[in-house]
């Protein structure tokens, strides 16, 4: 499709920096790549001089993707498209030096640094822990070290974070490691200290793009600025009105910065609509109207009025997930369209339960993003981190998370200790613990428990790459005919009355007797027999039953089942050891959907997973006050000015969260709000959010509803059997 005039100006301009405001659905990603293949075909730039950078892999694939199909493959050789996170990794690989990091140094997520803080913080206390956590992200990205955090802290809340943020930034030196922010936050402050290494990148960032501006914090629009530097040869596409990440440190500000930093700056309108019908880009442009603009626009679209935007007031929360789905199934009988044409969005994900069980009693297949992947559960990971140790012995994240989970008597002094001494010599921390010494752990105790993890660690990287053979004895185990039996933690008496199971590290390796034996008597070895010794080693699902309520303990196990049975499959069906196995550890998301994949399935998504995604028919619930707009924070009494002005920032935030829902939709939107909503053990009353009369929808928002009450299955299937007669 040829550019039109906004898009075509926004591609050629060159002759400084340029700031593209992109409306939902206006072409910004063409508008990225065309103008990638204009500086690279026409006007003479080098592809390792052009970095095009995003915030999601699936972005920089797609980018990537367009790109190659518009560009010879030989002058792409070089070229730079990705996340600023994945940037910031090279950066520090090539300069880690200069921060005192080793070559090999390690990078731990968010489980992984929860981890250290709550050890920090001696508290069991989730809330506290992930309200700690978020400040400390916040104040990286907002670029302050624990001095500056220091001095903006306020209250005793905040004091004692600046205290955990301190000793969290010691270990992380210690343990060779950063995180998450740190990928932006250490790249900046190094670029912003020594002008060699900012004239070394300055001179290889030639051509700087940057999709999705306006979700940049503080610290990612100082490594642009940067990395640019006096040259501000720099194209930054955005959209003040689709700014919904302020809670991670995100500020709008920053389209607005980049007028004042720079006066030269070409402001280009991309005001073009390509995805939705008219009648859905007034009902956005309404809503959004009531909050403060940045820069004005009008989204517009020639694809015709539609249809009308029906609004639906409904009895309670199951009656809406019941309603909707007939709906939704009569719509695409009437429409003969495919069940991924249809998504449900909605602000929580809790609201995805009473949806998912009305689809499938409607035998209805279904999607749903924007909650917890399986391979983020804790307990996926605790398992994925042994056998990430055990086949990369030098991955000092592996090593931290396996050594403490199940807890066996390796605690924060020892890994400090550890740590330490890894920093000294430049090695990992298991090249350490191998050859621990007197003088780096004093006391025996300690000594002895790293040893004893060490030597497991060990037994299994012997099996790993065995393809059959006799299994050989672990440290500490008896071996009585085919049944390996191994405590490495002896439950106490109590565990039993609890309701545990006393022998629950065998569990796993009890039902073995019926495997495969040697002529020697023993089991032969193979990539499922060491999946299910190690589990047995590892005493996990115990720790499972000590630590959680026994209804937690039994899901989660079974999650860990369901990884253990996946792999086991994968191992025989490719015929893989346990090394190999490992070695495709990365490729285990396969079990989820990719990317790339379209199931034909109604899509179940949050708000703030569906921004970047679009359906041609989209159903909007829960929009009430409280909801959506969430009613969050706990300043809601506080009648101060700045809890005031908090609050209409968050309104404004959530404006414009219900402004990316509306503009997910191509052709129908469907709203609907609960007169009464089930709120734990207890009916909450509710209101038609105040967004639907910004919608100018007031009227079809205090309508009644046909049918709108209680429905047992039979009259359900009644109605929808009527619902599908209708012409």
């Amino acid at each position: 499709m040829d550019l039109n005039p906004s898009q075509h100006e926004a591609v050629r301009y060159l002759d400084g920096p340029c700031l593209v405001l992109a409306g939902a659905g206006s072409g910004k990603t063409r508008v990225i790549t065309r103008k990638m293949a204009y500086l690279l075909r026409e006007c003479g730039y080098q592809a390792r001089h052009v970095v095009a950078l995003t915030f999601t892999n699936k972005a920089a694939r797609e980018m990537n993707e367009r790109v190659r199909t518009l560009v010879d493959p030989r002058l792409l050789r070089g070229l730079t498209v990705g996340t600023f996170h994945s940037l910031g990794l090279r950066f520090l690989r090539e300069e880690y030096a200069g921060l005192g990091l080793k070559r090999g140094f390690s990078i731990l997520d968010a489980t992984d640094a929860q981890g250290i803080i709550q050890e920090l913080l001696a508290t069991t206390d989730r809330a506290r822990l992930r309200a700690v956590q978020q400040m400390i992200s916040l104040w990286k990205n907002a670029q302050l070290d624990p001095d500056g955090a220091s001095r903006a802290a306020q209250g005793p809340d905040e004091a004692e974070a600046v205290r955990v943020y301190r000793s969290y930034e010691a270990t992380l030196r210690a343990y060779q490691s950063v995180d998450f922010d740190d990928l932006i936050r250490l790249p900046a402050q190094l670029l912003q200290d020594d002008e060699s290494v900012r004239q070394r990148w300055q001179a290889r960032v030639q051509y700087l793009l940057v999709d999705e501006y306006q979700d940049t914090n503080a610290c990612q629009y100082q490594l642009v600025r940067l990395l640019c530097g006096d040259r501000a040869m720099l194209t930054a596409v955005g959209d003040d009105d689709q700014a919904i990440y302020a809670w991670r440190g995100a500020t709008v500000e920053n389209l607005a910065q980049l007028e004042r930093d720079y006066p030269r700056l070409r402001l280009i309108k991309l005001e073009q609509n390509y995805r939705s019908v008219q009648r859905i880009l007034q009902a956005a442009n309404q809503v959004i109207s009531h909050n403060p603009k940045t820069f004005d626009k009008t989204l517009w679209s020639d694809l015709g009025m539609g249809d009308p935007i029906g609004v639906t007031p409904m009895d309670s929360d199951l009656i809406e997930a019941e309603s909707i789905a007939m709906r939704l199934s009569a719509a695409r009988f009437e429409r003969q369209a495919q069940w991924k044409d249809f998504a449900v969005l909605y602000r929580g994900n809790h609201q995805a339960r009473t949806m998912e069980q009305a689809l499938r009693t409607l035998r209805i297949p279904y999607t749903v993003s924007g909650g917890q992947s399986f391979f983020d559960k804790a307990e996926i990971r605790d398992v994925l981190a042994w056998l990430r140790l055990i086949a990369n012995e030098d991955e000092d994240p592996a090593f931290i998370r396996a050594a403490t989970t199940p807890r066996r008597g390796i605690g924060q002094n020892t890994l400090q200790a550890l740590g330490g001494e890894a920093a000294r010599r430049g090695v990992s921390l298991f090249t350490v613990a191998a050859d621990v010494t007197e003088a780096i752990l004093p006391a025996a105790r300690q000594r002895e428990a790293v040893q004893g993890f060490v030597h497991l660690i060990q037994h299994f990287q012997g099996r790993a790459a065995r393809r059959g053979g006799a299994v050989p004895p672990l440290p500490g185990a008896d071996v009585q005919g085919d049944l390996l039996a191994f405590d490495p933690d002896p439950a106490p008496a109590e565990f039993e009355a609890s309701g545990g199971s006393r022998d629950a590290p065998q569990a796993v390796t009890a039902g073995l007797s019926g495997a495969a034996v040697g002529i020697d008597g023993l089991r032969e070895d193979n990539a499922a027999r060491v999946l299910d010794d190690l589990l047995a080693a590892m005493g996990y699902e115990r720790h499972l039953y000590d630590t959680l309520d026994e209804r937690q303990a039994q899901t989660r196990w079974a999650n860990v089942l369901e990884l253990l049975e996946w792999l086991k499959r994968k191992a025989d069906e490719d015929d893989m050891t346990l090394l190999e196995l490992v070695q495709h550890v990365a490729l285990v998301t396969m079990l989820e959907r990719s990317d790339d994949e379209e199931p034909d399935a109604v899509k179940l998504s949050t708000l703030h997973a569906s921004k970047g995604l679009e359906f041609p028919h989209v159903y909007l619930i829960g929009v009430e006050e409280g909801l959506l707009p969430h009613r969050g924070g706990d300043d809601e009494g506080d009648v101060s000015e700045a809890a005031m002005a908090a609050r209409v920032r968050r309104i404004q935030e959530e404006r414009r969260l219900m402004y990316v829902g509306i503009t997910r939709a191509q052709r129908t939107l469907q709203i609907s709000w609960c007169r009464k909503r089930r709120r734990g053990r207890e009916d909450t009353m509710c209101e038609p959010s105040r967004f639907i009369a910004e919608m100018g929808l007031q009227a079809q928002a205090d309508g009644s509803v046909p049918g709108a009450s209680e429905m047992d299955p039979d009259r359900a299937l009644s109605s929808l059997k009527n619902l599908l007669k209708r012409p």
